[in-house]
């Protein structure tokens, strides 16, 4: 139950369960308490924030020299309303890719302000949308998967006719069909009719092709769309993807349960794309709740989910959490005093914490931005850094709870359930007692001892 509740917390939220989280969870003796806490969890706006900014890197929103900062903050607020309002992930991906009119009045538009080459714009397309990094086939037959150079200009011709134009606001760009123009086949120098990746040729008479394109993308009739969410998503709460790396769908990489991956897809869809019921499926699944301790039968696997997964916690959430237990405040730019790493809305915006534990930086759609792996940069950060030893002196909660009277054992309970989601050991217990005893002054012997949790590996990880 401890080592659920932290995960979870941190997989679906982005924080760590209070003290009173702590002991609400462990005394109740409801044998539906993980499924409820679950729902809990995914009423609250922190789920929303977590989702956008991880749709957010996929969409690359950020400020550039062409992108100014009031396009790029009418996008994120676009994407928060319609994640924050449950709007079916179709629906989503059909208003984005067939989006037209201004970039301030039709904040979607910002999709194709942010890549202008209609090439690019394709490849964007196929990796974030199915999975599938088509890239190779721009100049050859793709070599380890089934697209040949006719596919990839033939599904780039879907994009060939995105009018762009000025408008009154020399900020705001106009989006819209120019209703004209082909892309030209590499080789043969020719344009190819707009076909669909392993689909159809379609009739596009009359018709915006970007629009025919999204209905078709985002609806069963693609078998890749709900694959690659619901892969997505396996890869959020699992530490992989069930097709790993998410972005790398090919011939030469299979699934490593394609029963899994079909299953969840066909959830998926008959929800139709409710994304809420999809992360409800996977977070009561016996699959996530089972411990990352190995056993002798499970000991060697890496892709068969036998056992939980230990993962080094990401970046915005590590600042938020190490925030949290803390009791301090963050400032970033664009955004008050007290607000959330995993709110930052431009990806341009950062600090040297961020960027050190591996912030995408948003330039481009591969799931390859987020950094995960640990570091000595980060280790030596969270040891001399301000991140640690600065952040116990401000927010004062040893002080507080000594004055208020508590007793070091309580405290030292306190500072363990907070960061760990446990109480200590009667072996850990009697090793900090026996520290704080031999200490002349117990302020300061339990400030480091707060230091010390902070940079255990128990800490940095979810598990």
């Amino acid at each position: 139950d401890e080592e659920f509740l932290r995960r979870v917390f941190i997989d679906v939220v982005g924080q760590l369960p209070t003290s009173a989280d702590y002991d609400k969870f462990m005394t109740s003796t409801d044998p539906e308490k993980r499924a409820k806490l679950v729902d809990e969890l995914l009423g609250r706006k922190e789920f929303t924030e977590i989702w956008v900014m991880k749709f957010a890197e996929l969409l690359q929103i950020r400020t550039t020299l062409e992108v100014s900062y009031k396009s790029m903050l009418l996008y994120f607020n676009w994407l928060q309303e319609k994640i924050a309002s449950n709007t079916p992930m179709n629906v989503i991906v059909q208003e984005l890719l067939s989006a037209n009119g201004g970039t301030f009045k039709s904040p979607a538009t910002n999709y194709y302000q942010i890549e202008k080459d209609t090439l690019k714009v394709s490849e964007n397309v196929a990796q974030v949308f199915m999975g599938m990094r088509i890239q190779c086939a721009q100049c050859h037959n793709h070599p380890f998967d089934r697209w040949t150079m006719n596919d990839y200009y033939a599904f780039a011709n879907f994009f060939a006719q995105i009018g762009r134009k000025g408008s009154e606001d020399p900020r705001e760009l106009i989006i819209f069909n120019s209703g004209g123009g082909d892309v030209k086949h590499l080789v043969t120098g020719q344009p190819l009719p707009p076909k669909f990746l392993g689909g159809d040729t379609p009739d596009l008479t009359g018709k915006d092709r970007r629009k025919v394109l999204a209905d078709w993308l985002a609806s069963p009739e693609n078998p890749y769309f709900a694959r690659n969410l619901a892969n997505i998503v396996w890869d959020h709460f699992m530490g992989m993807g069930i097709i790993d790396p998410v972005d790398d769908v090919r011939v030469s990489n299979p699934a490593s349960n394609p029963e899994l991956l079909d299953e969840l897809a066909a959830k998926f869809t008959s929800y139709n794309y409710d994304f809420r019921k999809l992360v409800r499926d996977i977070c009561t699944s016996r699959a996530y709740q089972l411990s990352t301790r190995r056993n002798e039968t499970n000991e060697l696997d890496e892709k068969n989910f036998a056992h939980g997964q230990v993962r080094r916690i990401r970046a915005e959430v590590m600042l938020d959490v190490l925030t949290q237990v803390t009791e301090t405040k963050n400032k970033f730019a664009g955004l008050p005093l007290g607000a959330r790493a995993v709110q930052i809305a431009d990806g341009n915006v950062s600090s040297y914490f961020l960027t050190t534990f591996g912030r995408a930086t948003r330039a481009t759609v591969c799931s390859c931005e987020v950094k995960m792996d640990p570091n000595l940069s980060q280790a030596l950060h969270l040891l001399n850094g301000e991140t640690t030893t600065q952040r116990i002196a401000e927010g004062k909660l040893v002080e507080r709870l000594l004055s208020e009277g508590k007793p070091v054992e309580a405290i030292i309970d306190e500072l363990y359930v907070r960061c760990f989601a446990r109480r200590p050991t009667d072996e850990e217990r009697a090793k900090v007692v026996e520290g704080l005893n031999a200490s002349p002054d117990k302020t300061v012997a339990l400030q480091d001892l707060f230091w010390a949790i902070l940079n255990t590996r128990e800490f940095m990880f979810n598990h």
